[in-house]
């Protein structure tokens, strides 16, 4: 399989994104942390990681609807926020789901408590990598045919 041009540069850019977008995941997570002196493991690490994942996937659209691909997707905006919703919620059950059950189930082995919860979040990003990268180009940012 030959990969086109403007595919590697989707697959670049959203790679950029990604990385940027994790930058944002673990600002908030781990400044939710910090600030409230709880949340390295059980109920409030679930809410925190759900919160910087939000702030991450409003980066995440913005940046994806104009710069990775371009400006593409559907003229009604409703219908395309509407599926980035759909796609990034599946997203978000995979990357919180993943993280979730790393930070509580299996117990770090040669880091500190302390930084696990953020090596956990990373497991999570990589599993919903490769969903969000499909959804958003094959459903949500596809040039519809009218």
């Amino acid at each position: 399989m030959k990969l086109s041009k403007a595919l590697i540069q989707q697959i670049f850019r959203f790679a950029i994104v990604g990385v940027i977008n994790t930058g944002v995941d673990l600002v908030v997570l781990n400044l939710l942390i910090y600030v409230t002196h709880v949340g390295e493991k059980g109920f409030f690490y679930t809410v925190f990681k759900s919160i910087s994942f939000v702030a991450a996937l409003t980066n995440s659209y913005f940046m994806n609807k104009y710069w990775t691909f371009a400006g593409k997707g559907t003229s009604n905006r409703i219908i395309e926020v509407s599926e980035f919703t759909i796609i990034s919620l599946i997203g978000f059950l995979i990357n919180v789901g993943v993280s979730s059950l790393v930070v509580n189930f299996i117990p770090p082995i040669i880091v500190s408590q302390a930084v696990w919860p953020s090596i956990a979040a990373l497991f999570g990003t990589a599993f919903g990598l490769v969903w969000n990268f499909i959804g958003y180009k094959l459903v949500v940012f596809e040039k519809k045919k009218k």
